[in-house]
Order: C-alpha cells, then structure tokens, then sequence
C-alpha cells in the first residue's frame, strides 16, 4: 500500500427545486428518476425525501478525475431536472421550503426509517456531502478515524451552506447538522481501540434490535459498511463545484498525511471528543469568519491561519495525489466565503434593491440553481442557449 487517496469517490445530495415557485418539489414526475438512471445507471439513487436525489462518481483514482466524474454527475442531472420544469440545488438546506410539506419515498428501507424515528425523521430537509477514501487495511480505517476526527471541525467550516430553515436566518453556517443531530448515532464517533471492538460495538446493536445493519450509524466520519474506505460525512453540501472538490482533495491528503506520520512511528495526537465538539460548534456557528482552537497551543486562531497550517501539512501528500492546486483553493473559500455566506449576501443584495423578504429568498434560489451547474455541461448549454 503507498497510502491512502489512492482512490476516492464523492457523493452528493440536491434538494430538487420547481423553477416557477422556486419551492423544494414535494412529488416529482414519476418519469424523472427513470430519466436520471437512464443518463446515469446506477451513479443516481433517490434519497430519503422524495424532493432529494443523490448521486456518486465511480472509484476515481485521482483527484480530477473525480472533478470531472462530478461535473458530469451536476449537469446530467441539472440538464434532465430541466426537462421536467425543475432544477437541482447544491445546498444542506433549502432557502425557504416546508419540511412539514415533504413526503419521503416509499420503500421498505425508508419506510421502516420513517417508522423507527418518527417527527424527528420527517424534518430531514437537509443534504450533506460524503467523501470516501480508500484504505484496504480495517485497522488502519480505525486508527486514522480516531486522528483525523481532530480535523472534522476545519472541514465543515470550509462548507457551510445551510444559514436558512424556512424562511428563516438560523443564524449559524450550518444548520444542517443541528437538524441531523436529532437523530440517534449521529456526531463525533466514538474512539475505538480496534477494528474488532468496532465490529463488536455493531454486533451489540444489531443483537439488541437497535439497528438492522452498519450503515445506520451516521457519524460524522465512519468506516464505510459498503467499502473499504474511511467515509467522510460531516460537511455541508458544497454549492460550488470547485469547493467540493478542494474538500474532498483536502480530507483525502489529511488522511495521507496521518498514514505518512504513522510509517515515521508518529501518530496525531487524539483529544477528548468534548474539546472537539466545541471546535465543531465554531465551525457551525461561524464558518470561514471565525476561529477554532488549537488544542496544542492552547488558544483559538482564525480559521485562515488554521487553513495556512492544514496547507503546509499535506503539501507532501497533495504533491504525491497530484491535487495541490485544489488543496491550495481552500484559500479562495476563506477569502470570498462559502454558500452560505454568498447566500446570505444574495439575500441582502436583493432586499438592498426594493424585493420583499419573500423575492429575497427566491433570488437566492436563482442563485443556487445556477453556481450549482456552474463549470457543468448544463451550464455551457445555458450560456449558448
């Protein structure tokens, strides 16, 4: 083995939008997701919510060729969406829709979803983007889950995209995650001293009825039920394409570099999950504006210092994955924002020229529609359209 990121693969989650109303669309054409797999195979599967769709890229083997399996995966489904009167959006939440109007998809896993949680499941308006990166060896999926576990916080400030829930400003970058964290088994993960008390733990809840199998445990990063990979899932959804991108490149080159360290007999030191729990809260709360601390020196920081810092610790692996360009953009998000603080200005912009509250939330819509199918097939036939 010469590493992990070998191999990676990106999932994303869309909120499907009517273009008329702008509103999230609670009942799409029946016709649509038969048009989607026609396009895609089995790289688009529906989601909880009968108005979310989620697609994943192949196991790509570097970097860009995941950018451009993603690309392809947007506009293909920005391009069919269309047909149907309707638009995909990039964003954890949608600006203004209902969560009380939605309908989840009917099936025996939803199904039995909806009936094991109840209210808290039907609010699951929200989208996330999910990184796995490909690590054959169980032991080493655990150990580098207890390490890079320091840095979910720097990541989910690099994607904050959810700053609305029905109207309304929350407040935070992410509201995501306090919708998502009403569920059970969902957070920090636990640490785990080996892949067999992990499996053990699993056994435990299967045997004891609490779930039916691996994957309904939703930590923020997991070892994968359905590959040999180390699964990210606590981001935002990233509404530009070349964000996610640098984030999935990012977590890629961490776990990298934690395995370079380990070979060294070096390790990353762990700290108590209550220390990274509150650098997580910054991270929801502020975003790329604020700090988070650095638990070895004692102090908070501004996240662009923290991201200086993260740059210089991968350069070697990012350098050997052939994506420092795309680790390097982690800068432009520090400078010019993420969805959600782009949004947030949308938003402002629009109330500044004379729209009501309501047009307001729309434009931010527009907007995610089109930065969602930016640097897309869909987008080039946009602009010669």
């Amino acid at each position: 083995m010469t590493g992990p990121g070998e191999t990676i693969g990106i999932e994303e989650e869309y909120i499907l939008v009517d273009r008329t109303t702008r509103n999230a669309v609670t009942d799409p054409p029946p016709d649509f997701m038969a048009a989607c797999r026609d396009a895609l195979g089995n790289h688009v599967h529906n989601e909880f919510l009968l108005s979310q769709i989620e697609v994943d890229t192949p196991v790509c083997t570097s970097v860009a060729q995941a950018r451009d399996e993603l690309a392809t995966l947007r506009g293909t489904i920005a391009r069919t969406a269309a047909r149907f009167g309707m638009a995909p959006i990039a964003a954890s939440t949608h600006p203004f829709a209902r969560w009380s109007d939605q309908r989840h998809t009917p099936g025996p896993r939803y199904d039995l979803i909806a009936r094991d949680l109840g209210g808290v499941v039907r609010r699951l308006l929200i989208c996330g983007q999910h990184v796995h990166v490909g690590l054959d060896d169980p032991e080493l999926r655990i150990d580098l889950m207890n390490q890079v576990s320091y840095f979910l916080p720097h990541l989910l400030a690099l994607t904050g995209s959810s700053p609305f829930w029905q109207g309304e400003d929350m407040g935070v970058k992410s509201y995501r995650l306090s919708v998502f964290h009403s569920l059970p088994r969902t957070g920090l993960p636990d640490r785990m001293e080996t892949h067999a008390a992990y499996q053990r733990m699993v056994r435990l809840m299967i045997d004891a009825g609490l779930i039916e199998e691996e994957s309904k445990i939703w930590w923020d990063v997991r070892p994968s039920s359905k590959y040999p990979t180390l699964e990210l899932r606590v981001c935002d959804m990233c509404t530009t394409l070349e964000d996610a991108v640098c984030v999935a490149a990012l977590y890629a080159c961490l776990l990298s570099m934690l395995w370079r360290l380990r070979q060294l007999n070096q390790r990353w030191r762990i700290y108590p999950s209550s220390l990274i729990a509150e650098n997580r809260w910054l991270a929801q709360r502020y975003g790329v504006e604020g700090q988070l601390v650095d638990f070895g020196k004692g102090e908070r920081l501004p996240l662009s210092a923290l991201v200086e810092e993260l740059i210089m610790l991968v350069e070697p692996d990012a350098r050997r994955l052939g994506c420092l360009e795309e680790v390097r953009h982690a800068r432009t998000i520090v400078a010019r924002g993420t969805s959600a603080d782009r949004q947030r200005q949308v938003r402002e912009d629009a109330l500044a020229q004379g729209a009501t509250p309501a047009e307001a939330l729309c434009a931010v819509v527009d907007w995610l529609i089109a930065e969602t199918a930016a640097g897309t097939v869909a987008a080039e036939d946009a602009g010669a359209a």
